[in-house]
């Protein structure tokens, strides 16, 4: 991994006296600010000044630093929903960025689609969805450029980031990048060969430290179980509290007295590289954020999903004319499917769950990554068959909730988020499960369509049960939004075939 100033390493002090004292609601705005001149000058200014009090430093940040704009939304408008969605893309598309000296920005080549609200740049597994609804569209050229901007990620810095910002290159993403590059339409032998060498780059990130790795122990982002299955978790290279949420965590550490402070944020931040920050998945206790412990389990989606970048690389490899890798990877999926039935299936509840590395057993904790081994095609007919069972038992009148556990988190009932419908209706369609996936995308449908035409807004995340705005975690329900445009527009097109089809037979 490379080193990257963050904005806590460049303004230090500074920076930790303007978020613990909240000068900004939201921690993430000043962590994205673009300073106006040289990091050092401005700090330096600061210690020989020490503006005292909330108003001396608030007219100090504002008179060196331009604070970030966030998203608005279009005016409320009476097109179809599908038009709407098309009709935002160019709003939440960015150019070729060139970072201003000290900015958190990261460079990227090549145009992007950002989520929207406080999520102004380009971000990992977000945007797989993104680019579904893109290529939708007939946008191929932003699909291609996606691409291409996260083979560059790779090429520099070893692996994708969170998202585009310096305080994210300590971790990553749920690995969604062999599915981005099935998206691409360049068939040309060098573009198959540099999408491979991206692939290849991503899992060896991810393996890091496997090599001799004994029974029992883990390094980083691996894990060797006492059986010598070879599965992995989230992990974040630094503990340190998260410059986007610094006064959070720093809080949050001062509650939780009996917790190691470092072991506390790599478990937050862990937890962020997982996608779902934060949810009763990763508490001990099911509620308390201060007894989360990502790092002591091993979890299902993640491992069902480089499960499927190790079979694309074996599928790619062998196309390209390389046996010897295509057997390597063909190899390595094979085993991560055994180690998946093995220690990832929850017997008693009949679903697909996290491993729990303290007590040696599959958590029986419901959440809707049980559909990921199903997305990923790992399930045998039975064990489908079942999961489909576990997973009704979270559909609610927008779709799926998250879990079955309302702990105030964000990723937790009674929210829903795009994502994990789109997972859930693909896995189970993949199985024959059809009448619980129509189920989940006409609930979704119907409830993103109402929202809509009663608001004009797509949000990152609903309460599928009320069938309004999400709510809980850190900061509030943003609107845009990427992922969500992408997989209503992909969803909405389905249902628009099958209609077609059905009007065809009759």
């Amino acid at each position: 991994m490379i080193a990257v100033d963050t904005p806590a390493g460049l303004f230090g002090p500074l920076f930790a006296a303007v978020q613990e004292c909240g000068l900004f609601p939201d921690s993430k705005t000043f962590a994205d600010a673009r300073p106006r001149r040289a990091p050092a000058a401005i700090l330096a200014d600061w210690q020989a000044e020490r503006p005292e009090g909330g108003e001396g430093l608030r007219r100090f940040v504002l008179a060196n630093f331009d604070l970030p704009q966030d998203w608005a939304d279009p005016p409320l408008d009476q097109r179809p929903l599908a038009a709407h969605i098309e009709a935002l893309w160019p709003l939440l598309t960015r150019a070729a960025n060139e970072p201003a000296p000290g900015s958190s920005e990261l460079w990227l080549p090549h145009s992007y689609v950002v989520p929207g609200g406080r999520f102004r740049e380009l971000y990992y597994w977000d945007s797989y969805f993104t680019m579904l609804g893109l290529a939708r569209s007939g946008q191929q050229q932003l699909v291609e450029n996606m691409i291409a901007n996260f083979g560059s990620l790779l090429d520099r810095i070893g692996h994708i980031p969170n998202g585009t910002r310096s305080y994210y290159v300590s971790r990553s993403h749920p690995p969604f990048f062999h599915l981005m590059a099935a998206l691409s339409r360049d068939a040309s032998g060098e573009g198959r060969r540099r999408r491979l060498g991206w692939m290849v780059r991503e899992h060896d990130y991810w393996m890091d430290g496997a090599a001799g790795l004994a029974p029992g122990a883990a390094a980083r982002r691996v894990v060797r179980l006492a059986d010598g299955a070879l599965l992995n978790r989230y992990w974040d290279d630094s503990d340190r509290p998260r410059d986007e949420s610094w006064r959070e965590d720093v809080a949050l550490a001062a509650e939780a007295e009996a917790r190691d402070a470092g072991t506390l944020w790599r478990d937050l931040r862990a937890a962020a590289e997982s996608g779902w920050d934060f949810s009763s998945r990763w508490l001990a206790d099911g509620h308390s954020l201060g007894s989360i412990r990502t790092t002591r389990l091993v979890p299902v989606d993640l491992n069902a999903l480089l499960f499927g970048l190790e079979q694309a690389i074996a599928a790619e490899a062998e196309g390209l004319g390389d046996r010897t890798m295509a057997a390597d990877y063909a190899a390595r999926a094979d085993a991560r499917a055994r180690a998946i039935a093995d220690h990832l299936w929850h017997e008693a509840g009949g679903h697909y769950a996290d491993f729990d590395l303290d007590s040696g057993a599959p958590s029986d904790r419901l959440t809707a990554a049980a559909a990921f081994p199903l997305f990923a095609g790992l399930a045998t007919g039975e064990r489908a068959s079942r999961s489909a069972a576990a997973l009704r038992r979270l559909l609610r009148r927008g779709g799926l909730m998250t879990t079955l556990c309302d702990s105030g988190q964000q990723w937790d009932a009674p929210n829903g988020w795009a994502p994990l419908q789109w997972i859930a209706i693909t896995g189970l369609r993949r199985y024959g499960e059809t009448v619980l996936a129509d189920a989940i995308a006409d609930r979704w449908i119907a409830m993103v369509e109402a929202h809509y035409a009663a608001t004009g807004q797509l949000l990152e995340k609903y309460d599928v049960v009320a069938c309004s705005a999400g709510s809980g975690g850190e900061y509030g329900t943003e609107t845009g939004f990427g992922w969500t445009n992408g997989v209503t527009l992909e969803l909405l097109a389905i249902r628009d075939s099958e209609a077609g089809r059905s009007g065809d037979d009759a």
